[in-house]
């Protein structure tokens, strides 16, 4: 059972059904509306608990009704929250635009997930200690990532960098690039990251993951939707792997359940990567094939069914 600590964001999702974007300057009319609990941490550590994992989460809530649900749904997911503090400030927010054909536009307001320090981090040093992986994302103030990805390569855990909201790489302190060891960007965000066109082109991808190794970042994940998952870690080959095609409802938390299902099956050494990917794929098909967010993430009972396998 790995030991995954999360360092990320918790987000009530305000989800606005719609047939399409609206162009500039249009009104459109919104078809339905709901609420989730969200957010790319609080997305990564459910899918990670969900496949089996040991999760310690290190996020901020406000002293709200979301702040309440949100500590409660963890707990229930049996996710250890000693890391998780409160502010003043209201819990994030997220308002997903989401279209008749599953895809979504996304606008984040970090609330409460923005204000967690370095000094919050430091407070969950000895669960950063025992991990295995620590996972991050930006949907927290910068500051609190590098500080947790420095205690984790002071102990020797893999970090694991999940690069959106996307920036450039310009715009990251170099603290948390130079102790990053797997970045896993969708092809738009690695493109962004490194300013050049998106592509799924392997030759073209293989440029992208040495970019990235001229950075140190040793180990790349790169999802490409439809097109599949492009990886290459540390000293192995470059590959891909297809997705399974499935017909897509909701994709909020494809790539946060992929990102959980990875690491959750993924062997210390990552000498499992291709299976570890496979079943994240698979976990993540599940996902898109309901709405929701948190609620679409699939067990790891329903994945190995889905595998049709007995073992992890």
């Amino acid at each position: 059972m790995n030991k995954i600590v999360v360092i990320g964001s918790l987000n009530l999702d305000i989800i606005q059904n719609i047939s399409r974007l609206p162009l500039q300057g249009e009104t459109l009319r919104v078809d339905s509306r709901g609420t989730n609990l969200g957010g790319k941490g609080a997305n990564q550590a459910v899918a990670a608990a969900r496949q089996g994992a040991d999760v310690s989460f290190i996020g901020a809530i406000g002293q709200d009704a979301a702040g309440v649900q949100f500590r409660n749904l963890l707990e229930d997911e049996g996710i250890n929250t000693a890391g998780l503090v409160e502010k003043e400030d209201a819990t994030g927010t997220a308002t997903i635009l989401l279209e008749e054909d599953g895809h979504n536009t996304i606008l984040v307001y970090g609330g409460a997930n923005m204000k967690l320090t370095a000094d919050d981090v430091v407070k969950s040093e000895q669960l950063i200690a025992e991990a295995d992986f620590v996972i991050a994302q930006f949907e927290v103030a910068q500051e609190a990532v590098a500080k947790g990805f420095y205690l984790a390569k002071k102990y020797g855990v893999t970090t694991v960098l999940n690069p959106a909201p996307v920036l450039n790489y310009k715009d990251i302190d170099p603290a948390i690039l130079a102790a990053t060891d797997i970045i896993v960007p969708n092809e738009t965000e690695a493109a962004a990251l490194l300013n050049c066109e998106p592509s799924t082109d392997f030759d073209d991808l293989l440029d992208i993951s040495d970019q990235f190794a001229d950075l140190s970042i040793t180990g790349t994940i790169v999802t490409l939707g439809e097109d599949g998952v492009y990886y290459k870690l540390a000293d192995q080959d470059a590959r891909t792997q297809p997705i399974f095609k499935v017909k897509a409802v909701d994709t909020t938390a494809a790539g946060d359940t992929f990102i959980g299902a990875t690491f959750a099956y993924l062997n210390t050494d990552c000498t499992n990567i291709d299976d570890a990917i496979q079943y994240a794929s698979k976990a993540s098909s599940i996902a898109v094939s309901h709405s929701g967010a948190i609620r679409s993430i699939p067990t790891k009972k329903a994945v190995l069914a889905s595998l049709n396998l007995v073992h992890a």
